[in-house]
């Protein structure tokens, strides 16, 4: 089948998605020679237009878990707006080294349903948005060479086949998708951080407005950057990416499960590719 580009599209508060989306993506393009386009839709401005891909373009598409699935205020932009006229698809999660339970899926299935024919599939480990420990470093050398693996095996099928089944690629996960993971303390009560929020420390901000320009949600004040008026979703890229270390949560819950985390899931998981 003709693939005249390859489109790189992500969502990656801090970093880790975008690494494994750009290593597959691109070694795609080289391997197919095409060009390759790059779409990040981190920013509320860049959700705001439909994104429509032909049956010539070649979709890498990949996306953060939380909680063991597709971040909830993401759903809508990825069912609503991202549409694959017949376009083949490459589907990616990244999970923070806890477990991708029905992300990949329940992507692929979205991917789907909005017309894409989804060829290909992984699920990477990156390190978790709570912590600098868990998933220290990945996704690292061997992730990004599974990456390429998948990007290798994927040309190979695109240039082998004269059309694709409808049927897509095969995953792990659950049909229906399950609820979000829910955080629980020691006596198994859940703990709700959804309400939470980062906490600025003056004395260590710059006032550069970096947070503000990159929250994916748009609610950290630009004039006041410690004033977060609108949602958050606990993607860190405030906390990880300010320059001087002012940006932290607080919230005992949000820290006791940052801190179990740590604790039950410091052990290497590996990254998993379908095809």
């Amino acid at each position: 089948m003709k693939i005249s580009k390859v489109r790189a599209v992500w969502f990656s508060a801090t970093g880790t998605t975008e690494k494994v989306v750009l290593a597959v993506a691109g070694t795609l393009a080289e391997r197919l020679g095409v060009p390759l386009e790059r779409f990040c839709f981190n920013l509320p401005a860049a959700r705001e237009e439909e994104l429509v891909l032909g049956p010539e373009e070649l979709a890498v598409v990949g996306v953060p878990v939380y909680a063991g699935r597709v971040p909830n205020l993401l759903l809508p932009y990825l069912r609503d707006k991202v549409k694959g006229r017949d376009a083949p698809a490459v589907a990616l999660c990244l999970f923070g080294n806890r477990d991708y339970d029905d992300g990949l899926m329940e992507l692929r299935n979205t991917l789907r349903d909005n017309g894409f024919r989804v060829i290909g599939a992984g699920a990477f480990v990156g390190e978790h948005a709570f912590s600098r420990t868990l998933g220290a470093g990945r996704p690292d050398g061997k992730d990004l060479a599974l990456a390429e693996t998948l990007a290798g095996s994927v040309a190979d099928k695109v240039k082998s086949l004269t059309e694709i089944s409808p049927e897509p690629v095969a995953v792990k996960g659950c049909e229906p998708v399950r609820p979000y993971y829910t955080p629980r303390d020691r006596h198994g009560n859940p703990i709700n951080i959804l309400k939470v929020k980062p906490v600025t420390d003056a004395e260590k901000c710059l006032g550069c407005g970096l947070c503000a320009r990159i929250c994916p949600m748009g609610s950290i004040e630009a004039a006041e950057v410690g004033r977060v008026t609108g949602v958050c979703i606990k993607c860190c890229a405030c906390v990880k990416r300010c320059p001087a270390g002012a940006k932290y949560f607080d919230d005992p819950g949000y820290l006791y499960h940052q801190h179990e985390l740590e604790e039950v899931y410091a052990r290497r998981v590996d990254s998993e590719i379908f095809l």
